[in-house]
């Protein structure tokens, strides 16, 4: 099955210095048919304006990945952890035990991210948070930039507490990407830059697309496209 999930049709918040979609209930959007994707909990689409950012604030017991679709997000957290993340790039924190942490805007023009919250399969792990770059180029297909699915150990992408997966391609117009759901696992994925085609359905730039029964996937590019796909098993 397919589920093409328009961006106008997400959860909205937004003030002086965030301006946030949300796919997934969250804060005060609440949709009982959008609760969550498997063990996929949150799926936002934030801008934050320059100067600005999440103050310190507290989680515990759940992986948090950020992928920078534009500028750059400084973290800062309380074991001392410290980097800018910046467009293209990834960032994963494992709030485990309990982290607090801080995220901040410091260049000077929006920086727009995706954050993706997915439950850990390990609870009361060690907090911890890694970033990393992964130079992407189009022809490369879908790259795994954060997984703890067994099979990804060796792939040099950063680790999770859970069995899931976060991909990402780049596409020329006309290219396709192809990716396989393996029995009890699904998918859902956003075309961060660009329109795209799923299996022959059109989806638009920042639209979301639930995947689930779906064995075999091909996305095709209208123009220009970057994707970013999250794997999860199957609870739907």
């Amino acid at each position: 099955m397919i589920d093409i999930r328009p961006f106008s049709s997400l959860g909205a918040f937004r003030n002086d210095w965030l301006n946030a979609k949300h796919h997934f209930s969250f804060g005060h959007y609440r949709d009982p048919k959008r609760m969550g994707f498997g063990a996929l909990r949150v799926w936002n689409d934030d801008e934050v304006q320059p100067g600005t950012g999440f103050d310190p604030h507290p989680h515990q017991n759940m992986e948090i990945i950020t992928f920078v679709r534009q500028g750059a997000i400084t973290h800062k957290d309380s074991l001392g952890n410290e980097g800018a993340t910046r467009a293209g790039d990834v960032q994963v924190m494992h709030a485990g035990t309990g982290i607090t942490h801080a995220e901040y805007n410091f260049e000077d023009k929006a920086t727009r991210l995706f954050q993706i919250w997915i439950v850990p399969d390990e609870m009361g792990v060690k907090p911890g948070w890694g970033a990393k770059e992964f130079p992407r180029a189009t022809g490369d297909g879908l790259q795994v930039l954060a997984s703890g699915r067994p099979d990804d150990k060796e792939s040099g992408a950063l680790p999770l507490y859970a069995n899931a997966a976060v991909l990402a391609a780049k596409l020329r117009p006309g290219e396709a990407a192809t990716y396989t759901l393996k029995p009890g696992r699904a998918a859902y994925l956003v075309p961060a830059v660009g329109d795209i085609k799923v299996n022959g359905k059109l989806a638009h730039e920042r639209d979301g697309v639930a995947l689930h029964e779906e064995p075999e996937v091909t996305i095709e590019a209208v123009g220009d496209a970057e994707i970013v796909l999250v794997d999860v098993s199957d609870h739907s």
